[in-house]
C-alpha cells in the first residue's frame, strides 16, 4: 500500500469518529448529545385579573398575614418612606427564608399589596402545576429562571409597563446559612431600564424563625425585623452596576441597624460602600448557622 493510500485511510477513519489505529474516540457507554426541551412559559396572566386580585386579598390578609404574624412576632419599621411613592416600584430584599414573602406583603400597605407581583424560582414553585397554581394566586408568582442554558423570557419589563409593583430577591435563592449572598444586579438593570425606584427591604430573624429545611416556624414566636429604607432612585447617567453597589449597601445599613442602631449604621456606611453581611469570616459552616439563627433581642427591653 502506498503512502497516499494509507494517508487516505487515515483521514475517512479521522472523518468516521475514529483515530489513525481505528478505534472509536467516543466510549460505547456515552450518550449522543440532545439539546434540552424547551420549557414552556407557566401561564400567569389569569392571576392578575380583577377577579384572581379579589380572592388573593382576602387570602393574604385573612389567611397569609394572621398566619404569619401568629408564628412569629415580626417589628415592621420604614413604612413611612412609602408615602409619597407613585407608580410601579421594586422593593428588593434578601432572602433566608419562605417567611420572607408573607412578611413583606403582610407589612405592605393594602393598596401596595394589591398590585406587587413576586418573582418566584421557575424550578422550584412552578415545577408542577398544582404548586404553580398557588403561587401565582396566593401570592401574585411569576416564574424567574435561575440557572441553566435554556432561560425563560423573563415576565419582569411587562408587569412593569403594566403599573406593577415587584418584589424581588436578587440572591437568587435562600441562604444556605442565614448571611446574604452576592446581590445580583436583575434589580439594578430592571430600575435603570425603565427609570423606577428601588425600596431596599432588609429581613432578620427569619432564618431563626424558619430556616433553610424547616416546613413550618419554630415554637414560640421569635422576633423578626422588616425594615423598609428610603427609595433609590437611577441617577442620570448612572451604570446599573453603580446602582446596584447602592442599593446592596442600603440594604446592608438596614441589616445593620438592628445592632448599631440607625445613626450608628449610618455612621458606618458614610462612604456609601458597605459591604454585605457575611458572617464570621474563615468560620466553621456550623458557627456560622448559629451565629445567624440567634434570636434578635427584644427592643423593648
Amino acid at each position: 500500500m502506498s503512502r497516499g493510500e494509507k494517508l487516505t485511510g487515515v483521514v475517512r477513519l479521522l472523518a468516521q469518529g475514529r483515530d489513525w489505529r481505528g478505534r472509536a474516540r467516543v466510549p460505547r457507554s456515552a450518550e449522543p448529545f440532545r439539546n434540552p426541551p424547551r420549557r414552556r412559559q407557566f401561564a400567569t396572566a389569569w392571576a392578575r385579573t380583577p377577579l384572581a386580585g379579589a380572592v388573593r386579598h382576602g387570602l393574604q390578609r385573612g389567611l397569609l398575614k394572621p398566619t404569619a404574624w401568629a408564628v412569629c412576632d415580626p417589628d415592621v419599621e420604614g413604612l413611612e418612606h412609602l408615602d409619597a411613592l407613585r407608580g410601579p416600584v421594586v422593593f428588593v430584599a434578601n432572602h433566608a427564608s419562605h417567611l420572607d414573602t408573607p412578611l413583606v406583603l403582610g407589612a405592605l400597605p393594602p393598596r401596595y399589596a394589591r398590585r406587587t407581583a413576586v418573582g418566584a424560582a421557575a424550578d422550584y414553585f412552578f415545577d408542577s402545576r398544582w404548586r404553580g397554581f398557588v403561587t401565582a394566586l396566593v401570592i401574585n408568582g411569576f416564574p424567574v429562571e435561575r440557572r441553566g442554558s435554556t432561560r425563560l423570557k423573563s415576565l419582569a419589563p411587562e408587569l412593569v409597563k403594566d403599573g406593577w409593583n415587584l418584589l424581588l430577591f436578587p440572591e437568587g435563592t435562600r441562604s444556605a446559612d442565614g448571611w446574604m449572598n452576592r446581590v445580583q444586579a436583575g434589580s439594578a438593570y430592571l430600575c435603570c431600564a425603565f427609570d423606577i425606584p428601588a425600596v431596599p427591604v432588609a429581613i432578620r430573624g427569619s432564618f431563626a424563625a424558619m430556616p433553610r429545611g424547616r416546613g413550618w416556624p419554630v415554637p414560640g414566636r421569635p422576633r423578626v425585623s422588616v425594615r423598609f429604607g428610603r427609595p433609590l432612585r437611577p441617577e442620570p447617567g448612572e451604570s446599573a452596576r453603580a446602582f446596584n453597589s447602592r442599593l446592596a449597601s442600603a440594604i446592608a445599613r438596614l441589616w445593620n441597624e438592628e445592632e448599631l442602631g440607625w445613626y450608628g449604621a449610618l455612621r458606618q456606611d458614610e462612604p456609601a460602600s458597605l459591604a454585605g453581611p457575611k458572617g464570621p469570616p474563615q468560620a466553621a459552616s456550623w458557627r456560622r448557622v448559629w451565629e445567624a439563627g440567634r434570636p434578635l433581642r427584644d427592643p423593648g427591653k
